[in-house]
Formats: C-alpha cells, structure tokens, sequence
C-alpha cells in the first residue's frame, strides 16, 4: 500500500495587514535565505509606466511598480501575484533579490508563523519631490527603528569643516 502524503501547509496567505491594507503572513517557519515569492506583473517601460498613472493623484504613494533596471519596471498592477502585497517595514525580514532581471523576496532571517513579510522599499528620492512626499510615502510598520517614510534614508549632512584662521605673523 501507499503512502499517503498529506500537502505540505503553503509558506504564506494574504490578509488583511495593521501596517497597510494587504499584508502576506507566514503559515509556517520560513527559513534564512529562502526565496519566497517572485514579483510578478507585466513588464514595461519607464516610460509605459510612467504614461499608465500620470492621471494617478500625485497624493497617493501606492503603487505596485517595481524597478527592475534603469530600462524595465513590474506593473503587478496587471498580471501580477501575492507578492505585491508584501508591505515596507524599516526593519525587514525580507530583501529582494534580482536574479537575472527577476525579482525574487527572499528571507533575511528565520520568519516565524504568524509574522509579517515586510522589505524595505528604498524608494528613491528626487530633486523634483513636493516638499511632502515624506507623508507622501509615510510608513506605518511600527518598528522602533522607524524612520517615518518609505523612501530611502536622507543622505547625512556632513557638519562644515570650521574655516583655518590664518595666524598673524
């Protein structure tokens, strides 16, 4: 007689999520270095991208883009998989991972059931960002590390080096 196998307990669900609508959460132990999901959606230009949600509300910092390189970015808007719904958190459980040209979640450490997949987002500031897009891209993963928004770390100001006086003579 055979065995009868009983089905592995998938690695995740989507649920509900008290950091951000959706959340993708454990249903088992995931271990350090696991690939979890691939970001899947249709892939299309910078510019496609761009054309797609130029009628979008400059207010809203939602988004299921994803930039893969300086000439491909993921709309899982269209096409895409669970992995859209995987929130930021400042400090992550997750990374993404580009193994060529494909973006994988992978685990930075063991997740325990139950737990919340989050990465950092590391959205990229630019020159011409309206002075509020800090509330713009707000984060809300409630880690004591928080830095408040999505985007990437505010580059440090170096403090001025003091003037040297020059001595009289």
């Amino acid at each position: 007689m055979k065995a009868v196998r009983r089905p592995k307990t998938p690695l995740f669900e989507v649920r509900h999520s008290r950091v951000h609508g959706y959340g993708v959460f454990a249903l088992r132990r995931i271990r350090k270095g696991t690939n979890i999901i691939e970001y899947l959606g249709e892939r299309v230009s910078h510019e496609c991208a761009n054309a797609r949600y130029e009628h979008k509300d400059p207010k809203d910092g939602h988004t299921f883009l994803f930039t893969v390189d300086a000439k491909t970015v993921i709309d899982a808007g269209i096409n895409g998989n669970e992995a859209r719904f995987v929130n930021h958190g400042c400090d992550p459980n997750c990374q993404t991972v580009d193994i060529g040209k494909r973006i994988f979640i992978e685990a930075i450490r063991t997740i325990q059931p139950g737990e919340e997949l989050v990465y950092d987002y590391r959205i990229q500031r630019d020159d011409d960002d309206p002075a509020d897009v800090d509330v713009i891209f707000a984060c809300h993963c409630g880690a004591r590390n928080c830095r408040g928004s999505m985007l990437e770390a505010r580059a440090k100001k170096r403090a001025a080096k003091p003037k040297a006086r020059k001595r009289p003579r």
